[in-house]
């Protein structure tokens, strides 16, 4: 397992997005998140097919973290069930001594 992941979710829109993203970058439980609006999420949800436009974020940092910042996540997010997804990275030394001091 690497020392870091991405953990993958999406919002509504933007403002949800910026909102929790700056809280958990404040926190200290990630150290960057970006925002991508604009995409186009087709799901089965209960008995139908939804069609929305949402906003991805991407939230960087180590992986000890994760399980406090998919808490937080949780608790803030606007969704029932949002999806909280951890892609494990290699990031270069630089980056990652980057996000041992932003979350330390």
């Amino acid at each position: 397992m690497s020392e870091f992941v991405f953990l993958y979710t999406t919002f509504p829109g933007e403002a949800a997005a910026a909102r929790v993203a700056r809280e958990l970058v404040e926190a200290r439980l990630v150290a960057c998140a970006n925002i991508i609006p604009g995409m186009r999420s087709i799901y089965r949800y209960g008995d139908g097919v939804e069609e929305e436009q949402e906003v991805v974020v991407i939230f960087k940092l180590p992986a000890k973290a994760a399980e406090a910042a998919a808490g937080r996540l949780r608790a803030l997010h606007p969704y029932e069930t949002p999806v909280v997804a951890f892609l494990h990275v290699a990031p270069d030394a630089a980056t990652a001594a980057w996000l041992r001091e932003a979350t330390g």
